[in-house]
């Protein structure tokens, strides 16, 4: 009898990037506010950006530390040395500092997490690496040798805490790079996409503010209640999506009336309106035929769409929506806790204690980091005024576009999450149960809005893209 062999899904080759701050507990002592405010801003603005642009995962953030998984080891190590890169030019406006360890190596997956010598050998790397500098294992050496061009120096073998045996080190700091020469360097020439941001003008003299990012043909984005171009692009609960789509497409998306970047000071605030400047944001960029996602709210509008300008689009994809706002479709004590949740959004959404602003993230994204949650909370305060966010809220609520669904005519692909709070599940599947041919896919999860690290993400990613191939 042959043996039999079984196959396990929980460990898998990965490379591990390690980093933590120089000099964080004494940062902390000498002044605890401004090192968590620095600390918080790196992150936001650098940090969490660049994993996302060089196609990582943050495994976990831990005080002054981060782990990150990279399925390619030349992405791990253009990223860390894009972010040491651009730490030296922060030099002069902030005290901190990253040591960044590099490892290649088998790792155990268990739930989210990482384990194993893979995780353990970059961590030791981290803590043996200079302020601003990065350690390499001989292994990651050797796996980005002739794929990227930077100058690394071999420090030989080094013996390492809790280590049985040294392990060959190689190193690279920014200030070793020859400055002619960086410009050749494929760090840089492996940079971030960069959105493209215009505006343009509805019937009703509404500035909306639109964007367009990647190569390739296009694929149309509807707005969401909360919208900000700038500041999703950079969101840990959003780049890893936008990233995606952009990679095959060019992404097209825009920032709802009253949202972001477009006009705040407008009168009407509709399911119509707010499909009038889908209108618009698409003959400004002069698109002929194009496949339409709708997320959430997004769902109603692009829906609405569809209907009126079936000739437009070839493909429509639904996640997390619903035909009927919370008011079409509650029972009549809803109606107290929405009055509630209304007053409750005048008095504190546009205060800098985010309190007020925590009810609706911890509805939307339950399953988020802390991190993310910070990122949503403050999303909430920039994107929307107190006024418009009541406005918009009231707006959907009153939502009932039941009667279009049958005279959607597209191939159509609906997702919903099972454990979703935001938009019930049931909504989800009477969307795809009243569309024509509609493919229905349910996904495991509690979150309205999908995050990289859920075990459905994959799959959301993977059903979209066979859906556009078709």
């Amino acid at each position: 009898m042959e043996p039999q062999f079984k196959m396990s899904n929980k460990r898998r080759l990965a490379a591990i990037l390690a980093a933590d701050i120089v000099g964080y507990s004494q940062f902390m002592a000498e002044d605890e506010r401004g090192t968590v405010a620095a600390l918080k801003k790196l992150r936001m603005e650098l940090f969490s950006p660049a994993v996302d642009d060089f196609n990582g995962r943050i495994v976990k953030l831990m005080g002054d530390g981060a782990l990150v998984e990279f399925a390619s080891a030349v992405d791990a190590v253009n990223c860390a040395m894009f972010i040491q890169s651009e730490m030296l030019k922060r030099k002069e406006s902030s005290n901190l500092q990253l040591r960044i360890g590099i490892n290649l190596g088998d790792i155990l997956v268990e739930d989210a997490d990482i384990y194993g010598d893979g995780v353990n050998i970059a961590a030791r790397l981290e803590s043996m690496a200079e302020p601003g500098g990065i350690l390499l294992s001989d292994i990651v050496r050797e796996s980005v040798t002739g794929k990227i061009d930077a100058k690394l120096t071999d420090l030989g073998k080094k013996a390492a805490k809790n280590l049985p045996q040294p392990i060959h080190v190689w190193s690279w700091k920014p200030e070793d790079s020859n400055k002619e020469d960086s410009q050749d360097n494929s760090y840089l020439n492996s940079l971030p996409m960069e959105q493209d941001i215009r505006f343009c003008m509805t019937s009703d003299g509404v500035q909306i503010a639109y964007a367009t990012v990647g190569s390739g043909p296009p694929l149309v984005k509807a707005p969401n209640w909360m919208h900000h171009l700038e500041y999703e692009w950079k969101s840990p609960i959003w780049r890893h999506l936008l990233k995606e789509l952009a990679r095959d497409h060019t992404l097209v998306r825009f920032d709802q009336r009253a949202n972001g970047l477009s006009d705040w000071n407008v009168d009407e605030f509709s399911l119509d309106a707010f499909a009038r400047d889908l209108a618009t944001v698409v003959e400004a960029v002069g698109l002929e035929r194009f496949p339409l996602l709708g997320i959430s709210q997004g769902c109603a509008i692009s829906i609405k769409y569809v209907v009126e300008n079936p000739e437009k689009v070839s493909h429509l994809i639904l996640y997390g929506g619903f035909a009927r706002g919370r008011l079409k479709r509650s029972s009549p004590e809803v109606q107290d806790e929405e009055n509630a949740m209304l007053t409750l959004m005048r008095v504190g959404w546009g205060q800098d204690n985010p309190a007020f602003r925590q009810m609706f993230t911890s509805r939307f994204i339950p399953g988020a980091t802390k991190e993310q949650m910070d990122w949503f909370n403050e999303l909430q305060r920039i994107s929307v005024s107190p006024k418009n966010a009541i406005l918009i809220r009231e707006s959907i609520n009153d939502i009932d576009i039941t009667p279009l669904l049958s005279e959607i005519h597209v191939p159509t692909l609906v997702m919903h999450c099972r454990g979703d709070a935001v938009a019930p599940f049931e909504e989800g599947r009477r969307l795809a149960a009243s569309i024509p041919n509609a493919r229905f896919v349910p996904l495991d999860g509690d979150n309205h809005l999908i995050l990289e690290h859920e075990p459905s993400w994959p799959r959301f990613l993977e059903e979209v893209r066979k859906f556009l191939e078709k």
